[in-house]
């Protein structure tokens, strides 16, 4: 295929292993590589924009292999891309990637991921955006998920991916030959129990520390109308999980379903 203009950004910092694993490949392969992403680790920062301070971008060419152009931003993955897309490069990105991201984001944490949110940012402005996962906080190892991550944008780039459909791609922790195969998948709900952990300082004040341990897929495998399996379940088998995501959220279920309004009841003075 001819050399894609591709933008990548991520939440975990222009330092990330896994961000400069996925724009040196994406280089390697002859595309037109842009990196845009937080001067620091902001992850679980969701879709928040940065409205109360300036936001500042420094060059970091040098973290990354030669014909790559790359800022550190003090902003949000959000921030970064929408001041990529508007001050900082001059033509409009083929392509946007986020990640590779250290550490998963399945099922309904896609609401808190800011590596998503970087995606999601390019969604909305109608570029094909995919955010990429290694569903592991402990694993390093990214030579084979940014074969993949590229791959997958590469294929679907050329079968025209749907207008504004953001790809969500989570791979396990494991060898090729552990690996089973790629699914379509749908968003598991993923809840926590004891989400948070008491603690006390040394005057004796109490504080909190989020932690938690996510319950498993709540729904079926089976569930909803697809009968697509889970993100979670996916991973779980050793697999590949690609989850098509668009941010209309609207209720899929029949409106005759819900409730009626009662009109004379709401508007009464």
């Amino acid at each position: 295929m001819k050399p894609l203009k591709i933008l990548i950004s991520n939440d975990d910092g222009v330092f990330a292993e896994g961000i400069r694993s996925l724009a040196n490949e994406a280089g390697k392969r002859g595309h037109k590589v842009t990196v845009v992403c937080p001067d620091q680790e902001r992850s679980a920062t969701g879709h928040g924009l940065t409205l109360q301070a300036p936001i500042r971008a420094e060059r970091a060419d040098e973290l990354f292999t030669e014909g790559i152009k790359a800022w550190g931003c003090s902003g949000t993955p959000a921030d970064c891309i929408k001041l990529a897309l508007n001050e900082l490069i001059d033509e409009k990105p083929d392509l946007i990637l986020s990640g590779i991201n250290h550490g998963p984001n399945l099922g309904t944490d896609i609401f808190c991921s800011g590596t998503v949110a970087a995606a999601l940012e390019g969604t909305l402005e109608g570029i094909p955006s995919l955010a990429v996962s290694i569903a592991s906080f402990q694993w390093r190892e990214f030579e084979l998920a940014k074969e993949i991550a590229l791959n997958i944008a590469e294929d679907v780039l050329t079968k025209n991916w749907p207008y504004k459909l953001l790809l969500n791609l989570n791979i396990p922790p494991c060898k090729l030959n552990q690996m089973g195969e790629i699914s379509w998948t749908r968003l598991s709900i993923r809840q926590y129990k004891e989400q948070f952990s008491k603690r006390q300082d040394p005057r004796g004040n109490n504080y909190y520390w989020m932690a938690g341990e996510a319950v498993k897929d709540i729904e079926s495998a089976g569930a909803g109308p697809s009968k697509w399996p889970s993100d979670v379940s996916q991973i779980e088998s050793n697999s590949p999980s690609l989850t098509p995501i668009q941010p209309d959220l609207f209720w899929r279920g029949d409106l005759n379903d819900l409730p009626k309004l009662n009109q004379g009841n709401y508007l009464t003075r």
